[in-house]
């Protein structure tokens, strides 16, 4: 069952309207293994029907804001179709745009070096829209966000850069770079990827983490990527370089993000590695999920083409479609098969006599006769072949395909010698 709380209104103001969101979206995501081999991380498939960096997007609609530029750079193919068929509305005599900038080597001969880099090599573009405020965000984080509450609070402390914050057991930060700060929510210290982070004061088991998403004031943010520009021994990253620098010089403004209906810890997952992609997505499937995908007051857009619905067939006592606890997206057939919570996207076929189970289905996959799948991911477009066992003897999947530390099988069409992108 789903919560249904009484809506808050969104922020939509002169802030959100004078704002514009770039989206850093060129990282491949290498913790995610062979997923990103041929896509980059915010263009993985994400909750049946999305793709991650959907989210981000969505939360910018939602919020208001209307100007958008994409930065893209590995494997951006993918990403680059999703946003040109799903995103490439707007109206641009009211100045609503998503634009998307790849790396093109606009002030040298070199690709993006860094995310602040990234920024720095579309300077001209940034002074062309003339913002007042510039909300840099990750494009490869699921979560729903009003970001006019976070510029607003930016304002209201007259803060130079604000950065989105979450708080979160220091046995799940590993990995993120951790903010420290004094009572009036100053950051005072910044750590990139501790081994062992720094507390929230008085809840030694809670760390405040950095979501990656930062406010900036225009010209400020001009000055720093400048700067950093003409340094040669930085690596042009904001949490290397630019946040250390500024903190002891500037206000740097923590936000802590937290659900705007019960004050509490917001919904906010980073899909990093095939254990994490694979809990959140099945996460989803439960009875009241903490992301929930149903909410109609702040919905998530995306592109998908006109699909038929999910049709299940045969009702024989050993040969009946029929899923239990899962979701199931448009397009798919189940044809005498049987699905135990598992999430399948768009188009997977599943043939009679085979199981699904405990697994998340990417679209458009072929699933054999007699097939076993148990605690899997299975990558896009795999035929998996009739009777094959995934997920049953792990040591002989680890043979074959790639394994967890959870012991998820993860399973691509490269891995089955389905070699989709070899040049012939």
């Amino acid at each position: 069952m789903v919560n249904h709380h009484t809506p808050k209104p969104r922020f939509v103001s002169r802030l959100t309207r004078n704002t514009i969101a770039l989206i850093l979206a060129g990282g491949r995501g290498s913790r995610l293994m062979q997923l990103t081999q041929w896509r980059a991380k915010p263009a993985m498939p994400f909750g049946g029907k999305f793709r991650i960096i959907d989210f981000p997007l969505s939360n910018c609609l939602n919020s208001g804001i209307r100007r958008i530029g994409v930065l893209t750079q590995y494997m951006a193919h993918p990403l680059i179709l999703h946003i040109q068929k799903g995103w490439s509305y707007g109206r641009a005599e009211f100045g609503e745009f998503v634009e998307l900038l790849p790396a093109q080597q606009r002030t040298g001969a070199s690709w993006y070096a860094g995310t602040a880099d990234a920024l720095y090599q579309n300077i001209d573009i940034l002074r062309r829209h003339d913002p007042e405020y510039v909300l840099i965000l990750a494009g490869d984080h699921i979560y729903k966000m009003d970001y006019g509450e976070m510029i607003a609070e930016h304002v209201k402390y007259n803060a130079d850069m604000t950065v989105g914050c979450i708080e979160l057991p220091i046995d799940r930060a590993q990995g993120l770079g951790i903010m420290s700060i004094n009572p009036d929510r100053r950051v005072i210290r910044f750590t990139e990827k501790p081994k062992h982070p720094e507390p929230i004061p008085d809840r030694p088991d809670i760390t405040l983490a950095s979501m990656g998403i930062y406010v900036f004031n225009t010209h400020f943010l001009y000055e720093q990527l400048n700067r950093d520009h003409d340094l040669p021994n930085s690596s042009h990253d904001f949490g290397k370089d630019i946040i250390p620098h500024i903190i002891d010089k500037y206000l740097i403004h923590a936000y802590s993000f937290r659900d705007s209906q019960t004050g509490g810890q917001a919904y906010w997952r980073d899909v990093g590695t095939v254990d994490a992609f694979w809990e959140a997505n099945l996460e989803l499937i439960g009875v009241d999920p903490e992301l929930n995908l149903y909410d109609e007051n702040w919905p998530i857009w995306t592109y998908q083409a006109q699909l038929p619905p999910a049709k299940f067939v045969f009702d024989d006592d050993n040969r009946r479609g029929m899923a239990v606890d899962s979701m199931v997206s448009g397009g798919c057939i189940m044809s005498g098969s049987l699905i135990r919570h598992s999430l399948l996207f768009s188009n997977v076929r599943v043939h009679s006599y085979a199981q699904v189970r405990d697994s998340v289905v990417l679209p458009n996959t072929d699933i054999g006769r007699y097939a076993i799948i148990q605690r899997a991911v299975i990558d896009e477009d795999c035929i998996i072949p009739r009777g094959m066992k995934i997920g049953v003897d792990l040591e002989e999947d680890r043979k074959r395909f790639y394994v967890t530390e959870k012991n998820v099988v993860l399973v691509t069409p490269d891995m089955l010698g389905q070699e989709l992108h070899r040049i012939r």
